[in-house]
Order: structure tokens, then sequence, then C-alpha cells
């Protein structure tokens, strides 16, 4: 699996430290962070998407529980990314919340599409989009898009040039009951955008709030 790496959307640290005891919602964990881990393990997608859990960063807040994720179709990747769930009990002033949700996804994409003007303002409307779509409350989202292309050389001078696509974001999701998020809502959204990002189909008969994006680059064999 490609797993997505790289510094937070927060610019707070890597996603890929090693997790702790205790710190994935296990043992003493306090119950809210173990409810809202339990409903993103419960949580069930679409069959496209294939999610397990990975190492979560230590250093980012005392608990904390994250999940790698491919869109494949066949034995072919169109995208993949990270969603790493943090908690503080006792709060954190910059997410106004005890709860914070950070991802980073990414695609690739034709060369016409990358150089779309507006292709960052789309991608990150399909963020809030998603979570809007499915009746999610969260607060100080904060995020980048960004663009890249790569260009072969000598003995790789074969290869075709190819422009990627990738979103860094983070958001506070709405507390609920005991101080509960709905994590598996936010899950599923998402996905939402990671299929988006695939240029996947709506999940079901008129489903308007995917739009897939266009002209995006083959998928890459596994």
């Amino acid at each position: 699996m490609a797993a997505a790496q790289g510094r937070l959307s927060d610019g707070t640290g890597g996603m890929d430290d090693a997790n702790g005891e205790d710190r994935d919602g296990g043992g003493s964990a306090p119950p809210a962070f173990r409810a809202a881990v339990d409903a993103l393990r419960a949580a069930r997608l679409r069959p496209q998407i294939e999610v397990e859990p990975t190492p979560a960063p230590q250093r980012l807040a005392p608990y904390a529980y994250a999940l790698e994720a491919t869109v494949v179709d066949g034995d072919q990747d169109l995208a993949d990314g990270r969603l790493v769930l943090l908690h503080d009990p006792a709060g954190h002033d910059a997410w106004h919340g005890t709860f914070r949700l950070v991802t980073l996804v990414r695609a690739e994409l034709e060369a016409e599409m990358a150089v779309d003007p507006l292709l960052p303002e789309v991608c990150w409307s399909w963020l809030t989009g998603a979570l809007q779509a499915r009746g999610l409350t969260y607060g100080e989202p904060s995020g980048t898009v960004t663009r890249a292309g790569s260009h072969y050389f000598g003995g790789l001078a074969e290869r075709p040039a190819t422009s990627q696509i990738e979103i860094r974001a983070s958001w506070t999701p709405r507390e609920g009951l005991g101080g509960v998020p709905d994590t598996g809502g936010h899950l599923a959204s998402w996905c939402d955008l990671l299929a988006q990002v695939a240029g996947l189909p709506p999940a079901g008969p008129g489903d308007a709030s995917v739009v897939t994006l266009p002209q995006r680059r083959g998928p890459q064999s596994r």
C-alpha cells in the first residue's frame, strides 16, 4: 500500500512516528477517545477503498490514532491518503476543542488538469463539501492544496512526465454526547474526498455530492 507521508497541515510534525502504548484507543485511554476510535474501526465504507490502521504520531497530542487508505481498481491504485485523529483531554487553543482530524490525500493527474488555475480551490471545496454533504459540523479548518510535476532524465528518460495533486488539511470535529465527535461520519466524508480525487463515480444513484476529477492520469499498478 502506498502510504502518504510528510508534515501535517498544521506544520506540527511528521505523520510516520511510532505509536505509544495506550495512545491508540486501548488500555487507559480516556473513554471519549476510546469511543471515537471504536467508531472509526466500525465504519462501513465503499469496497473500492481499502483502509487499515497505521502508526500514529506521538508528539502532537496525548492520544492519537491513524488510518491509511488506498482507492483501488482491481490491482491498480487510484489515490491514497492518511487520516489521523488527535485528542487532548485538556483542550487545545488552536483547535478550539479536544479533538482534531488531520489528513493527507494525493493522486496523480493529467498534465492538462494540473495547470488549471482553479484546481486548488476546487480540491479544497471537495473537502468542505464532503463534510457538509453528510451534515457534519466542524471548526477551524486549515490546509494546503499542492500541485507537483516530475520530469525524468538519463536512465529514466523514457518515463512520461507526471503531475500530482496533494491535499493536506486539518479540522476540529464538533463533539457530541459525552464529548465524542462523529468520527465514523468524518471518516466516511474523508473517503468521499478520496473517491472524488481518484475519479470514482458516485457511490449511489443521484449522489450529486460527488463530482469526479476529469482527465486524471491512469491508475498505478500495485
